[in-house]
């Protein structure tokens, strides 16, 4: 099945792991859980693929059961409830007749006589939302720190001003259209896949939908019978500081115009760009905080790294006060911009230290120098027998169990669950 993108029928709450009496707060648990396991940023290069088709179902599982409206429709029509091809919410259900599908799918004011009014259409409807536009907008993290403004050109079909959208000169007569017999609708094949194909019912591209058509001589000059026009429009998008990966700027109204119906919405989904230096989650942002071995031993005092905005962040550490690979310092207020008020999340720094290169003292007496300065090293392990033994440098963990058919091999070891956990043992800078 092919509502709300996805490809088969699926179950929402089975997607993101819930019961189906699951509260908000469950389900907003539920979908922050998968959307970590499946972004596409913490997943290896040869699974990036297959891992963002499933951030985008989960992401759309979210968007419909973490909204009361549309989770109520999937519970009442299943995903049915949101295949525009089937004709959109209820499309099947106990109070949805067939006018009503039709005029779901192409916005006629169902009343007597087709597109204009369908047999026993029982009078006239209010048009009908014209369908939505919707497309991907990639941003950067500092697009997203500090806010976006965007203004572009884009081209857009309006309806024709000339004829108002009946395709005819002023005071012309039409005819009933000879291909889909004044309905403004014909079947039409579609291949969904390899070797299938669904029947649907189609706006009538000879008369574009409305039903009658007009001889030659009579039709429009500006639009040539079609009904509506091409026109470049100028339109801008805001985003906010503080925006998230898969949050939707909508514009509304601003979709393709079609007679008869309410033009839809132009719905932008931000997607953040991978970043060289920091890595993001919720309002938090982590960066590496890279020392050399006398930092890492003797303290400093100096500008770490570069933030989003462009300011330097400078720390200082006292002498004495030793810091080791894989410690953390958590800097508050030095994360995300939050939407509402001037609240930012934190900032956590992971240590990394530079060690010096192979031979980077000159002689014999700064190596005996160096360790009388630091503390001796560890007595040797008592054994009955001691061996020896050549090694291999710059070996990678990662090879460890290869080809051994340990089913262990190559799996995950770290627990999701405790990600959260291991930034509260982070010190406080």
């Amino acid at each position: 099945m092919e509502g709300a993108g996805f490809t088969e029928e699926v179950d929402l709450y089975e997607l993101l792991s819930i019961e189906k009496t699951a509260s908000g707060d469950e389900i907003k648990k539920a979908y922050r859980k998968a959307a970590l396991k499946y972004h596409p940023d913490k997943v290896p290069e040869e699974q990036r693929a297959e891992s963002e088709i499933k951030f985008k179902e989960v992401t759309q599982a979210y968007d419909i059961l973490g909204d009361d409206d549309k989770r109520h429709l999937y519970d009442t029509h299943g995903m049915a409830a949101f295949d525009k091809s089937r004709g959109g919410p209820g499309a099947g259900g106990e109070e949805v007749d067939l006018n009503d599908i039709l005029s779901q799918m192409f916005g006629f004011n169902m009343g007597a006589g087709g597109p204009g009014g369908m047999p026993g259409g029982g009078g006239p409807r209010r048009p009908r939302k014209g369908p939505n536009e919707e497309q991907e907008y990639k941003v950067t993290l500092e697009e997203l720190y500090r806010g976006k403004t965007v203004k572009f050109a884009a081209n857009k079909q309006i309806v024709c001003g000339s004829c108002k959208g009946s395709g005819g000169r002023e005071k012309a007569k039409s005819a009933t259209c000879d291909r889909c017999k004044g309905q403004g609708m014909q079947d039409a094949i579609r291949q969904i896949g390899p070797g299938m194909m669904r029947r649907e019912t189609v706006l009538c591209d000879h008369c574009a939908g409305s039903g009658q058509v007009y001889k030659e001589k009579d039709r429009c000059k500006k639009c040539k019978g079609k009904r509506t026009v091409q026109e470049k429009k100028a339109l801008e998008i805001y985003i906010p500081r503080g925006s998230m990966h898969g949050e939707r700027i909508v514009l509304e109204g601003e979709a393709d115009q079609n007679p008869d119906q309410i033009p839809g919405d132009i719905i932008f989904t931000l997607v953040e760009e991978p970043h060289d230096d920091f890595t993001r989650l919720g309002y938090d942002l982590s960066a590496e905080l890279k020392i050399t071995l006398g930092e890492a031993l003797g303290g400093f005092s100096r500008t770490v790294l570069k933030h989003l905005d462009g300011r330097g962040i400078a720390l200082e550490r006292p002498r004495g006060s030793i810091l080791r690979p894989g410690d953390c310092l958590k800097i508050e207020g030095e994360g995300m911009p939050m939407k509402k008020g001037d609240a930012k999340g934190d900032l956590y720094l992971l240590v990394d230290i530079e060690f010096p290169e192979d031979g980077w003292l000159k002689d014999d007496k700064e190596y005996d120098s160096l360790q009388k300065m630091l503390p001796p090293p560890n007595p040797p392990i008592e054994a009955e027998e001691v061996d020896e033994v050549e090694y291999e440098e710059d070996a990678d963990i990662e090879q460890m169990g290869a080809n051994s058919g340990d089913p262990r091999f190559a799996t995950e070891w770290e627990d999701e669950d405790d990600m959260d956990d291991g930034q509260a043992q982070c010190q406080t800078q």
